[in-house]
């Protein structure tokens, strides 16, 4: 919608950032409604900025950050303006972390909750986002104790797309996020990754994870909007699996480094782009 790309305002587990051109130049040159029913961080949907859309997450408050940015940008940014005021220690940051677990156990999505995701954010363990079994945030703290936890040029740009576009913004399950999908729609997957290796872990995002069955649904989710004539596209890692869920479709293999892993050797991979198209 500008000439501008805009960018994430949160660091998110598999963001696209640094594989964004590769993903924009594979993506269909013209379709109707835009979708993205794992939107994460929206590396790729506010890079497109697209006139409508209709972003899911089953993360309750980063669906209330993006609901927020648009009803209440002025207030999350004098919530997080209040929070960079204070020159945060360990004590500052855990005392932030209970502030947000209580939101969460209130359900208080407000734009205080969507500042503290934020501030968070910027001061976690190499930005994390992963809660307990209870659904409350426990990354640790960096040890940032200072510095501007948005690019406020940015976060502007951000609000000024989410008030003038059509941006439906939904919390429920990736199919259910899916019934309105038609002929000549676009529809973006990118859900939490199949693991490397059978010891990893599956995603932990949120309390509910994403699990096999859940892979093997989506898969079929993708056949059958391949069915309804939409335009598809998927990310996922390199592994055989991916080859076994989407055959008949194209499967474009490509190097990435990951940027969140624990180990340095962990952060080279392949990924793939599986489109329909």
């Amino acid at each position: 919608m500008s000439g501008k790309t805009i960018s994430p305002v949160l660091k998110w587990a598999g963001g696209k950032t640094q594989i964004l051109e590769f993903i924009t130049k594979s993506m269909p040159t013209a379709y109707n409604n835009y979708y993205e029913p794992f939107i994460g961080g929206g590396a790729v949907w506010l890079a497109v900025a697209p006139v409508q859309a209709v972003i899911n997450d089953t993360n309750a408050q980063l669906i209330n950050l993006y609901r927020q940015l648009k009803d209440n940008g002025d207030a999350v940014l004098a919530w997080i303006h209040r929070l960079d005021g204070v020159q945060a220690n360990k004590e500052f940051y855990y005392q932030a972390r209970d502030a947000y677990n209580r939101k969460i156990a209130a359900q208080a999505l407000d734009a205080e909750c969507a500042a503290l995701m934020v501030w968070l954010n910027k001061h976690c363990f190499n930005g994390l986002y992963r809660v307990n079994s209870k659904g409350f945030f426990n990354v640790p703290y960096n040890n940032r104790v200072g510095g501007a936890s948005v690019d406020e040029d940015n976060f502007a740009a951000i609000v000024a797309y989410l008030q003038q576009a059509d941006v439906m913004m939904t919390c429920q399950d990736f199919e259910a996020a899916c019934h309105g999908v038609r002929r000549g729609d676009f529809v973006y997957f990118d859900s939490p990754y199949i693991p490397m290796s059978e010891t990893a872990d599956f995603t932990d995002y949120t309390k509910d994870g994403f699990s096999f069955a859940d892979h093997q649904r989506l898969a079929e989710l993708f056949a059958r909007l391949d069915r309804v004539g939409a335009k598809l596209m998927l990310s996922n890692n390199d592994v055989s699996l991916v080859y076994e869920l989407y055959h008949g479709f194209h499967i474009r293999s490509f190097d990435v480094k990951r940027m969140i892993n624990r180990n340095a050797s962990g952060r080279k991979g392949r990924e793939v782009l599986v489109t329909n198209y």
